[in-house]
């Protein structure tokens, strides 16, 4: 019997603190949010080595009395794995390198968009969501939706496009290292969604005999200048896209529901040749793994999905999902390249 009561109080502590830790897990956040505000990971690198508490104190715009709670901020920031103690100093992990200001591919905008309170508040609304009939819980919150609201507030809507552009920058980058015959014997890529450019200049560079497209709304691209192999399209994937020999669509599906993914894949096929003639779909997105057990890419692809669910109208997919989508868009078949760590490469053919 004693056995017993023992067995179940560890279960009953442990279940404790399993709850504690995703109850108060915000605070890892917000804490990351608040080191990158304090500009803390590019004052430990500006300085070059392992830099003493003294040093980075000396360092932050704050009040000196403060030294204590810098010590407790970095505690806490070091058993999250963004840095590094080595002896009395501190050093970045790899994964703050990912939040210097100036490093290309830095996840700072990113992070400062998704931890303002018009993004957090709107999971304050979420049980109410369940009940009514607003179309996500952000249009509940703010009564509009997230695009809207982003045109609106420039500073955040500026922030998510710096994030979005830094992504691209990092997964073109890996596709292009890792698989870039994808686009091997192409004439021709409309690059839909593509902002700014970045993914299509890549592309471009890479390939000087592909003819490259970056297609979006009219007043993301209508003030850009192309080069040589590159051109800017202004106009609406609901509608019609520009012909050519492959369309990519990287991060753009997961934002629609099933019926505006039909929609815009049969505009997709509508613009590329058959397969036999080397038409494709070259698509960059998530493939949820759900029967792989407990593992960081499965989670993050899980957090994804519920910001899809919160914030807009679409969802992350598993390939049972992603194949009906392709049947349902007129394709025919399909091949999935697990090269971006929570993302995939797929090819879809018509």
């Amino acid at each position: 019997m004693a056995m017993q009561n023992e067995e179940l109080y560890e279960n009953l502590l442990c279940s404790q603190t399993h709850v504690w830790n995703h109850i108060f897990s915000f605070i890892k956040s917000m804490s990351l949010k608040c080191a990158i505000e304090l500009r803390i990971p590019d004052i430990i690198d500006r300085h070059g080595s392992s830099m003493l508490l003294s040093e980075l104190v000396d360092a932050l715009p704050i009040d000196k009395e403060r030294t204590q709670y810098v010590y407790r901020l970095m505690r806490i920031l070091v058993h999250c794995g963004f840095f590094v103690k080595q002896g009395e100093g501190y050093l970045l992990a790899p994964a703050s390198r990912l939040l210097l200001k100036e490093n290309p591919l830095s996840h700072r905008p990113l992070l400062l968009a998704m931890l303002d309170p018009i993004f957090l508040n709107t999971w304050q609304h979420m049980t109410k969501w369940f009940h009514n009939e607003d179309v996500t819980p952000f249009h509940l919150t703010h009564g509009k939706g997230l695009w809207d609201v982003l045109g609106q507030e420039l500073r955040l809507g500026q922030l998510f496009n710096e994030a979005m552009a830094n992504d691209a920058s990092l997964i073109i980058g890996i596709v292009l290292e890792r698989c870039g015959g994808v686009f091997e014997g192409m004439d021709s890529i409309v690059d839909v969604g593509g902002g700014t450019g970045t993914v299509a200049k890549a592309i471009a560079k890479t390939f000087p005999n592909i003819s490259c497209i970056c297609f979006d709304v009219p007043h993301v691209v209508n003030s850009l200048v192309g080069s040589e192999n590159l051109s800017y399209v202004g106009g609406d994937m609901f509608e019609v896209l520009p012909n050519a020999n492959a369309v990519l669509l990287k991060w753009i599906l997961h934002d629609w529901n099933d019926e505006e993914c039909i929609k815009i894949l049969k505009n997709c096929k509508e613009a590329i040749p058959s397969k036999k003639n080397g038409g494709k779909l070259v698509i960059i997105e998530m493939v949820v793994k759900v029967d792989e057990g407990v593992n960081e890419l499965v989670e993050s692809q899980l957090l994804f999905d519920m910001l899809m669910m919160t914030y807009i109208t679409g969802r992350e997919r598993s390939e049972k999902d992603w194949a009906k989508l392709f049947i349902d868009g007129g394709f025919s078949d399909y091949r999935i390249t697990p090269v971006l760590g929570s993302r995939s490469v797929i090819e879809v053919y018509p």
